[in-house]
């Protein structure tokens, strides 16, 4: 309020909207149709989280017009708005840039700019787009910048851009949201996918969040959940802005249950249900933590967070718990007997509940049939108890049924049904493993081609997944079985 320059450090659910959008919309002068104050954001998704805000603050205020501008939607939209007269503009970089080009917003009147998510923005490669905006906006005005981290590219654009700025930083302890449970578990790398898909089938979340910390790796956990029957789609900077839009609109409307994302990508993702984030990476800066985790258990409802630990992340997890001032507690990962457990006990209670509501009749005498037969009803329901939990098609082949199969040491060695009289070479097998799995076929051991069957050796780690995705697939039109060898 008192128009100095400001660098606000706060993660997001503190507030910073409010922060500067209420001194904003108090020194707008509404008599005036010019545009007076320009808010940067990284996304179309953030840019309309801040328009919507700001109306929802300036709901009383009469005259006062507020606009979002973003690449997607038409321009030409965009350009009558700002001839009617706006007075506040919030846009993406790239569009706000577009229209000063074009002629269609005028800058010589505004007096206050803001930069939401600044450290978003440099990452995504803004700096030069903004500091053409800045340079043309007039220096007397005052310039806020609001980010989650501080790095030095911000501090140097302060140096260039403000005056005497005002440093302000929400403090750590204030960061968490106590209603989020926080969890880590330590496990190898190799094993992150089974651990992640064993904690989905037990917490069995009607949304989640997945974070990765590049785009190919959130490409490829997506495929490989989608490979496993789970409904999940992806979201990265790497998309265009109706991808964004449609992935987007699919997880609101629960479509998907499985959102992959990047932290850049998370930035604008305001959805109240998110009941599990699950940090498949550990975040590369500790203050990125804050932000992910906080996506669950809004609104005030409970939330949990869990984490994936491999060697030496441990020692980033004691930074993390330091900073965030909060205990993150370590879980063994569940057994297939835990999941098992928890299907059955979900079961049982949907099992009653449609005992309870449904009319049986004809399917009583049915079974009564089947009794006459020699089954017992106990007999019964156990084979239809079995055969329903299997019917998700996640079965997972239990450790235990790997056993020793006679490969090296770290390897584990398969049996498959196809051989040299179905024309079936080394290259057929490791094109085929290469090619379902993603697993480099530098990585695939010794393979041994007979007339009737083939033994390969993949790494141990590897083993569930290859097993999971080749079974009853194909190679060289032969449908083929995999299963662990018997040791030699």
């Amino acid at each position: 309020m008192q128009g100095k320059d400001v660098i606000g450090q706060a993660q997001t659910g503190t507030g910073k909207t409010a922060a500067f959008g209420i001194p904003l919309l108090e020194n707008i002068k509404t008599n005036n149709k010019l545009v007076q104050a320009i808010i940067l954001c990284p996304t179309r998704e953030l840019a309309i989280q801040v328009a919507e805000e700001l109306k929802r603050f300036s709901r009383y205020k009469r005259n006062l017009f507020t606009l979002p501008v973003y690449g997607g939607q038409s321009i030409q939209r965009q350009i009558r708005a700002l001839k009617k007269g706006v007075q506040v503009v919030i846009g993406t970089p790239g569009r706000v840039m577009d229209h000063m080009r074009r002629g269609t917003l005028k800058v010589a009147n505004v007096n206050m700019v803001v930069l939401d998510e600044a450290d978003v923005m440099l990452d995504m490669g803004f700096i030069d787009d903004i500091e053409i905006i800045l340079k043309d906006i007039p220096t007397e005005r005052q310039t806020l910048f609001f980010s989650a981290t501080i790095p030095k590219s911000i501090l140097k654009l302060s140096k260039k851009y403000q005056n005497d700025s005002q440093f302000i930083k929400v403090s750590h302890g204030k960061m968490t949201v106590p209603a989020i449970e926080q969890y880590y578990y330590e496990i190898r790398r190799g094993n992150k996918l089974n651990v992640l898909t064993r904690l989905i089938d037990l917490y069995t979340p009607k949304l989640a969040l997945i974070f990765c910390n590049t785009r190919q790796q959130v490409d490829d956990i997506n495929i490989q959940l989608q490979a496993r029957g789970y409904l999940s789609d992806s979201i990265h900077g790497g998309l265009n802005q109706s991808q964004r839009d449609r992935v987007m609109e699919r997880y609101r409307n629960g479509l998907i249950e499985l959102l992959v994302a990047t932290d850049v990508a998370a930035r604008g993702i305001d959805v109240d249900n998110v009941e599990i984030v699950f940090n498949y990476d550990l975040p590369q800066d500790t203050e990125y933590y804050v932000h992910r985790i906080g996506r669950t258990g809004r609104a005030g409802k409970s939330g949990k967070a869990v984490t994936f630990v491999v060697g030496k992340d441990i020692y980033k997890l004691r930074d993390i718990q330091k900073y965030t001032k909060s205990k993150i507690i370590r879980q063994d990962v569940p057994s297939l007997d835990d999941i098992e457990e928890v299907k059955i006990e979900e079961f049982l209670r949907v099992l009653s509940d449609y005992i309870e509501q449904e009319q049986l009749g004809r399917h009583i005498k049915i079974i009564e049939n089947m009794l006459e037969e020699d089954y017992t009803a106990i007999e019964i329901a156990a084979a239809l108890l079995k055969m329903s939990l299997k019917l998700d098609g996640r079965e997972e082949i239990r450790e235990e049924e790997l056993g020793d199969t006679g490969a090296e040491p770290g390897m584990t060695r398969l049996f498959i049904n196809i051989g040299e009289k179905d024309r079936v070479g080394p290259r057929h097998i490791v094109g085929a493993i290469a090619g379902e799995t993603g697993l480099p076929g530098k990585l695939i051991g010794a393979i041994d081609v007979y007339d009737n069957f083939t033994f390969v050796e993949v790494p141990s780690e590897n083993a569930q997944e290859v097993l999971r995705r080749m079974k009853n697939n194909y190679i060289k039109g032969n449908k083929i079985n995999v299963e662990p060898a018997k040791p030699k």
